[in-house]
């Protein structure tokens, strides 16, 4: 049985579960076509961004990551411009010190959150968006260490996407202690999430558009989407929150006219 490496680090285990079962539902589509596959699933953490950008050459077959991601711009690659969450990561929830609550709901308007400072990991891929929209990034660390930053002030607020807040907030922050999911405002930008194949086998990436244009046309995908995310709008309350819309400069051009449709 032929087998790929899916590398699926740097990332929550909750984008690590629905990632991987995307990926198996789009080869199992195809198995009559092209025989069935064994997929090696690699979680390892990268934290240096050269060790990320060059995963292909160190083996890996596919990865899923944002559409146009900075650290793949000089790397050669094949991207599968098919958005598989909805634009879910784009839709971004606030942690707080709890002692901030206040002041963070008397915000109405996005320059007040620009004067406050956002505490992000090196190497993620919106720190280069949120400075270019203007807000005051601190860029240090990893995810590991983001929680008693924000807890010793080194900044004033942290920004997850909707579909791993909650997963990461209770491993992460809550023991800390003295941190809160804001309960009134919501981040918006285009961050689509999309497959990078390796130049290498463009066998799989046809492979690959292939089981997933089949199934989102089954059905399948939606149903997939539903076990994972599916009441995620009403439990994090997102229709009734204050949202601000951020510009994501790199999105690649054939994807230029993607808007989330989370909210649909």
């Amino acid at each position: 049985m032929q087998s790929i490496y899916f590398w699926n680090g740097n990332k929550s285990p909750a984008r690590q579960f629905y990632e991987t079962a995307l990926l198996q539902a789009c080869l199992k589509a195809t198995d009559n076509e092209y025989g069935s596959v064994e997929v090696r699933i690699d979680n390892i953490d990268y934290p240096c961004a050269d060790d990320e950008a060059n995963i292909f050459l160190n083996g890996a077959d596919i990865l899923v990551t944002v559409a146009g991601n900075v650290k793949f711009t000089n790397k050669q690659k094949l991207a599968i411009p098919q958005p598989l969450t909805k634009g879910l990561l784009g839709y971004r929830l606030l942690l707080v010190r709890d002692e901030t609550l206040a002041k963070f709901a008397q915000i109405e308007h996005p320059q007040q959150l620009q004067a406050l400072s956002i505490g992000i990991p090196q190497t993620w891929a919106d720190a280069d968006l949120f400075r270019y929209n203007r807000y005051k990034v601190v860029e240090q660390g990893n995810l590991n260490e983001l929680f008693l930053r924000l807890k010793n002030g080194t900044f004033d607020y942290v920004s997850l996407g909707v579909n791993e807040i909650e997963e990461i907030f209770n491993h992460s922050a809550l023991p800390i202690g003295g941190i809160s999911i804001e309960p009134s405002l919501m981040l918006y930008y285009a961050f689509p999430l999309v497959f990078y194949v390796t130049p290498n086998n463009p066998s799989l990436a046809q492979r690959v558009r292939t089981g997933l244009s089949e199934i989102i046309a089954s059905g399948e995908f939606e149903l997939l989407f539903e076990h994972h995310h599916g009441d995620v709008v009403q439990r994090l309350n997102l229709r009734n929150r204050a949202i601000f819309t951020l510009t994501n400069p790199a999105l690649p051009v054939e994807m230029s006219d993607f808007s989330g449709s989370l909210l649909d």
